[in-house]
């Protein structure tokens, strides 16, 4: 008999043969023995066997004779069958028998999709290679005794799943989408988050643990696929950190995805609450600020144009979304995602969110503001191996005119400009590439200027010049900020929670407020307007120890 037709014959009588010997074995770990002796001898028959005309009749026989070995080894020792009988009658495969029904038998194997793996493999063997309790247990590196308790779980776990009703979870029918991925911490060499998010797959892994940790299987039914397809890519994310293992062989995520509902109206208060803060900061701490940077000579400093207050209002930016950190303390260790290709970030998955009060509106200072208008890249500092004394610091914004944010912001392109300055290249064939890239970049101007600002002295230098503001101030800033964190939190699952207080806490008085710090300055005159070369150059700096000529 060919081998294809011998391998569906065994799967269409693997259970029929199973259920006899159940009823002539004295417990359920000898009927596993007695099974798969059986399978093994009508396999191996029928593969040297030529036509078969009664095929049901021959495969009995061999049963029957397998049977009549075991009673002679084994039967002679005393017991009694798992069902009392001492006879075996064909009506007795119908508790078992799959028939023909092509969908039953789909179903069979799709339930063995959902045991777990390693059950998985020894179900297989054991049922599909015929092989026995003993060789298994070998291959294994198992007891025996173990490998007839996973025959005989799963057999259990079958049963319960083939007469269930399995359900497709929501994220089956409607899975989540990415509206966009943010990171806050280093990227790896494959990139941000979206190198592992962008499939939707692994997005929609992640996201059925959000709400509550999920084990394999119901990861599994939630998305409606089987463990078997998902395994690896499960495998995959909890190296990464995507996945946390916890109790119970359940998995939970720290990536903070957007909550399901947003109240526009606790939003308004959070951005009125902000604004409030800007407001006294533009009183009281900008002048501090502005009065350290007087203290950078122009000698220290290169800067396009000659506007110093470009250098002012970088520097103000810096000081809010830096030194303005209001005090929290959270432990936010284990929210950092460390990925096997470098990256150490928190991450962060812009999803639909669904408007609890559309119509709400306000008439008041804040109303002319929309939520884009206080997008930020993210403080962004690039440093050099090649040469130490490079370091630069940026935050991509609207006031900026720069394109491509995180990822187009290479070190490579400081590196090129430093070596202009020093004169270690010059334009030519040999270098055009450096040079096109700088000029479309808005770094470099058409007759070979640099056009950002450059300091001559370290990071840390600068940093220390920029002071930090009065703590009555932050206390204060903490009272404002503390109320809403704990409103914003309820909006997310448990372990994400934490999280959101500290980020609310620390972006109370951050990117945000310092873009509306620098609306007020630029609103109420006190620094013109950006002209459109100074906008290339806002809200950047490099810090070099030589300066453009």
């Amino acid at each position: 008999m060919e081998k294809q037709k011998a391998d569906k014959l065994i799967v269409k009588y693997s259970s029929k043969i199973y259920g006899f010997a159940v009823k002539k074995a004295f417990s359920y770990d000898e009927a596993e023995e007695l099974s798969g002796e059986m399978l093994k001898e009508v396999y191996l028959s029928m593969l040297s066997a030529g036509d078969i005309v009664n095929v049901e009749g021959y495969i009995w026989r061999i049963c029957e004779h397998v049977y009549a070995k075991y009673v002679n080894q084994i039967k002679m020792k005393g017991g009694v069958s798992l069902d009392g009988m001492d006879g075996y009658e064909p009506s007795f495969y119908d508790e078992y028998d799959l028939g023909e029904a092509e969908e039953e038998i789909k179903k069979l194997r799709k339930e063995i999709g959902f045991l777990s793996s390693s059950r998985r493999e020894i179900v297989y063997s054991f049922y599909y290679e015929g092989k026995s309790i003993a060789q298994i247990a070998k291959e294994k590196a198992l007891p025996a005794g173990t490998v007839k308790w996973h025959l005989n779980k799963a057999r259990n776990d079958l049963k319960e799943g083939f007469t269930m009703e399995r359900k497709i979870g929501s994220l089956g029918l409607s899975p989540v989408k990415a509206l966009g991925f943010s990171h806050n911490g280093r990227p790896g060499k494959n990139g941000g988050p979206e190198y592992y998010l962008s499939d939707k797959i692994n997005l929609n892994i992640v996201y059925s643990v959000y709400e509550e940790p999920k084990t394999v299987a119901e990861i599994a039914e939630d998305l409606g696929m089987t463990p078997v397809y998902l395994e690896d890519k499960i495998n995959l994310l909890a190296a990464n950190g995507f996945l946390v293992e916890t109790k119970g062989n359940r998995y939970t995520t720290y990536v903070k995805f957007s909550p399901k509902q947003w109240s526009l109206e606790a939003e308004h208060n959070n951005v009125l609450m902000q604004y409030k803060v800007a407001k006294i900061l533009a009183e009281k701490y900008v002048p501090k600020v502005r009065a350290a940077v007087e203290k950078l000579k122009d000698t220290d400093v290169y800067i396009p144009g000659g506007n110093r207050e470009l250098l002012e209002a970088a520097a103000i930016f810096y000081a809010i979304d830096s030194k303005c950190a209001l005090p929290v303390e959270k432990d936010l260790s284990k929210h950092r995602i460390k990925t096997l290709d470098g990256a150490d970030y928190f991450v962060s998955v812009e999803t639909e969110t669904k408007i609890l009060d559309p119509d709400f509106k306000s008439d008041d200072e804040i109303s002319k503001y929309k939520s884009q208008d206080f997008w930020c890249c993210g403080e962004m500092t690039r440093d050099s191996e090649k040469y130490p004394c490079l370091y630069s610091w940026s935050c991509d914004t609207r006031f900026d005119s720069r394109k491509g944010a995180w990822e187009n912001n290479l070190n490579s392109d400081y590196e090129s400009l430093y070596e202009i300055i020093t004169g270690a290249i010059t334009e030519s064939k040999a270098t055009a590439e450096k040079f096109k890239r700088l000029r479309d970049r808005g770094y470099l101007s058409k007759d070979g200027k640099v056009n950002i600002m450059i300091v001559k002295k370290s990071w840390d230098e600068f940093a220390n010049l920029i002071p930090k503001p009065d703590e009555s101030l932050l206390k204060e800033f903490a009272n404002y900020a503390l109320e809403q964190a704990m409103v914003m939190a309820r909006q997310y699952p448990p372990q994400i929670q934490d999280r959101v207080i500290v980020d609310v806490m620390h972006f109370a008085i951050g990117s945000t407020v310092a873009m509306m710090v620098l609306d007020i300055l630029y609103e109420s005159k006190v620094f013109r307007p950006l002209t459109t070369a100074e906008k290339i150059a806002a809200n950047l700096l490099m810090f070099s120890d030589r300066l453009p000529e």
